[in-house]
């Protein structure tokens, strides 16, 4: 399958080792997976606060650089949501075949295990926009559980959000302080090593708490899990 990488922009600017990972697994299946450099943000900050007007060329852009493909891939359930669920109101462009990496590996091309292997003590956190945007379900989970060596343990409250959503972490400080003290209390008590999660842009707010406190626990993204191989 020829696959095109969205990489989205916190990840090609803060955490490109979770597209240069997306890379390896899909290639390690076989897969030819392409990266258009043309592209741009996908547009969701300036949708989500208001500024639909300037929105709307970037979705257009968007359908443009990334049509055409078998499937777009991206680290990022949150711009996976963006594209699949603001689009077409925006814009009225749907773009086919745009997937988050999990629900593409899982659920369309039906491979759960990735030939990976990761001796640490992992937990995950699903993230509000592939838990409740794209209803990923246990995709993520299912592709943890197959990888060799892994000791996966569960996430109290897993569910509750982090505390980032994007701006809300800027306009709402405090209120996002105080979810994230909540769910760092939820990972220190698994004892992992390692939190993981599908969106970046989670982790390095999840990721800073625990370096804050000095925790001892490291974030990844769940890319750089699967492409591990130990």
């Amino acid at each position: 399958m020829r696959i095109a990488l969205f990489v989205t922009c916190l990840n090609d600017t803060f955490a490109p080792s979770a597209g240069r990972a997306t890379v390896e697994v899909l290639e390690r299946l076989g897969h030819e997976v392409v990266f258009p450099e043309e592209q741009t943000c996908c547009g969701q900050m300036h949708a989500n606060t208001g500024y639909a007007d300037l929105a709307a060329p970037l979705a257009r852009r968007f359908a443009r650089v990334f049509g055409g493909f078998d499937a777009v891939v991206s680290p990022s359930a949150s711009c996976v949501a963006m594209v699949r669920g603001q689009y077409p109101g925006l814009v009225g462009e749907t773009v086919p075949n745009v997937y988050e990496l999990s629900e593409l590996l899982v659920d369309v091309l039906g491979v759960e295990d990735v030939g990976a292997t990761f001796a640490h003590r992992v937990t995950y956190h699903p993230t509000c926009h592939g838990l409740r945007g794209l209803g990923l379900g246990d995709a993520p989970l299912r592709l943890l559980r197959n990888v060799r060596e892994i000791e996966l343990v569960e996430l109290p409250e897993a569910e509750t959000c982090c505390g980032f959503g994007g701006t809300f972490a800027v306009k709402n400080a405090d209120t996002s302080a105080a979810m994230l003290t909540d769910k760092l209390r939820c990972v220190l008590d698994t004892g992992a090593d390692v939190c993981t999660a599908g969106d970046s842009s989670c982790l390095l707010h999840i990721g800073g708490g625990l370096r804050r406190q000095r925790a001892g626990v490291r974030t990844l993204h769940l890319a750089e899990i699967l492409a591990s191989t130990g």
